[in-house]
């Protein structure tokens, strides 16, 4: 049986809490969708009229984790450390599995090339087409993570 983290470790919710920040009212994300929380997405069936307390931001953390955790072992396909788990989590948190299963981060990854893989974090900077210094912080932050 294939041996990695099921589990977003300490390591990768702080990073992912450090760079989504926390929202307790609804606000538009970098590319203009509208989110709550930690980086929750709010989708078309939800409805945040009133702001959330901590620790109900806490919990739609925990679900969206679960979620993309689920996501993220059935895309990688060999053995990773949990600080890889994690970082690779952080990425596809922000980003969305589909983003990695057609990326050649995944590609590099599933093929055991750990130093290329964490290279292609940082080129994961744009939203909207145009580099952001707060995603070019955050993927570093992501590949440091990866490599250690």
């Amino acid at each position: 049986m294939l041996e990695h983290p099921e589990r977003t470790g300490p390591d990768g919710i702080d990073l992912i809490k450090h760079f989504e920040g926390l929202r307790l009212t609804r606000y538009l994300d970098a590319v203009g969708k509208p989110t709550i929380g930690y980086g929750h997405l709010i989708l078309p069936n939800e409805k945040f009229a009133a702001a959330l307390t901590t620790s109900a931001a806490e919990s739609l953390l925990k679900q969206d984790l679960r979620k993309h955790e689920l996501a993220l072992r059935k895309l990688v396909r060999v053995p990773i450390t949990q600080q890889q788990f994690d970082a690779l989590m952080a990425f596809v948190f922000n980003l969305g599995p589909g983003r990695l299963q057609s990326s050649t981060l995944l590609r590099c990854v599933n093929a055991s090339q750990f130093k290329n893989a964490a290279d292609q974090f940082l080129v994961w900077n744009k939203a909207g087409g145009k580099p952001l210094a707060g995603l070019t912080r955050r993927r570093q932050a992501e590949r440091k993570l990866f490599l250690s």
